[in-house]
C-alpha cells in the first residue's frame, strides 16, 4: 500500500527484503449496510467496461494506509475508528480518503488533509481552528500503518511528527444502532484528535487492536525516540475537560502557548 520511493525510505539504507517484523494487519469490516438492490449483471458489465477503458489514476495513488481514531470536535464522546487511504502529494501535503473499514464492504465516510508544521504556520489564524495536532496520535501509538515493516512504519511516523490534519466526516457510520446511519445524512462534522490518555472511549482502541492484530502499547514504546522531536502544537487543549473520564498527559505532547 505504500510507495517507499515517494516517502524517501531509501534513506534508511535497507531494502524491503531485509526489513522484518511487521506492525500487524487484520480485516475491519463496515458497521453499516446501505439500503438498495444488489448490483445486477448489467451494472457489473458496465463496471468492468469502465475499469478497462477509463482511468483510475487518482484513487490508484492512495498508496499509504493508516488507521487511527477521531473524536468529533463539537461532540468529543462521539468517536470513529478511521481507516485512511492516502496520497503523499509532496513532502508537506498528504490527502486521504476515509473509510469505516478496510474490507470490500467499507463505506467512504470522510476526508482528511494532512500538512506539515511549516504549512500550518502559514495559515490564517481563523483557519487554524479546523486543524488538529498529530503528536498525540503518534506518540501514544494509536496511529498505525498496518502490515508495514516496523522500521518503515517508524520512519513514516517520524515524517508526520508536528503535522496537522483537517478532517471532515460525512457519514456517521459509527452509529450502528441508528436507522439514520444507513445513509450519509446531514451536515459533515469536523473531527479532532486525542491528545491525552483517557480521551478514547473505553474499548475503542482495544477492539481495533484485537480485530487487526495491533499492539498499541508496543507501538508507543517503540516511538519514544520521537518524543524529543515533538514541538508544542496548537489545538492540543481544544477538547481538554470535555470527556467524562479522568485524563492524563501523553509525554511529549504539549500545547503551544
Amino acid at each position: 500500500m505504500i510507495n517507499f520511493r515517494k516517502l524517501q525510505y531509501s534513506a534508511l539504507g535497507v531494502s524491503m527484503l531485509t526489513l522484518v517484523g511487521c506492525t500487524g494487519m487484520g480485516e475491519a469490516r463496515s458497521n453499516v449496510e446501505a439500503p438498495g438492490e444488489s448490483v445486477g449483471a448489467k451494472a457489473r458489465l458496465l463496471e468492468a467496461g469502465a475499469s478497462a477503458m477509463q482511468t483510475d489514476e487518482p484513487p490508484s495513488r492512495l498508496e499509504i494506509y493508516l488507521v487511527g481514531f477521531h473524536p468529533l470536535k463539537q461532540e468529543p464522546v462521539h468517536q470513529f475508528e478511521a481507516h485512511h487511504f492516502c496520497d503523499q502529494v509532496n513532502e508537506d501535503f498528504l490527502q486521504c480518503a476515509l473509510y469505516d473499514g478496510n474490507s470490500g464492504d467499507a463505506k467512504l465516510n470522510g476526508i482528511e488533509y494532512i500538512i506539515s508544521e511549516e504549512l500550518f504556520e502559514r495559515l490564517p489564524e481563523e483557519e487554524k481552528q479546523y486543524w488538529h495536532p498529530h503528536n498525540g496520535e503518534i506518540l501514544s501509538g494509536q496511529l498505525v500503518a498496518p502490515n508495514l515493516p516496523q522500521a518503515a512504519e517508524h520512519e513514516l511516523m517520524k515524517s508526520k511528527i508536528n503535522s496537522y490534519g483537517k478532517t471532515w466526516h460525512t457519514w456517521d457510520t459509527a452509529q450502528t444502532n441508528s436507522a439514520e446511519a444507513s445513509l450519509p445524512l446531514g451536515e459533515p462534522s469536523l473531527a479532532w484528535s486525542f491528545n491525552r490518555d483517557g480521551e478514547a472511549n473505553p474499548g475503542l482502541i482495544e477492539e481495533r487492536d484485537e480485530d487487526m492484530n495491533i499492539d498499541t502499547a508496543e507501538r508507543r514504546r517503540a516511538r519514544q525516540d520521537l518524543v524529543p522531536l515533538a514541538k508544542p502544537q496548537s489545538g492540543v487543549d481544544a477538547l481538554h475537560g470535555e470527556f467524562p473520564r479522568p485524563t492524563s498527559p501523553i509525554p511529549g505532547v504539549e500545547a503551544k502557548p
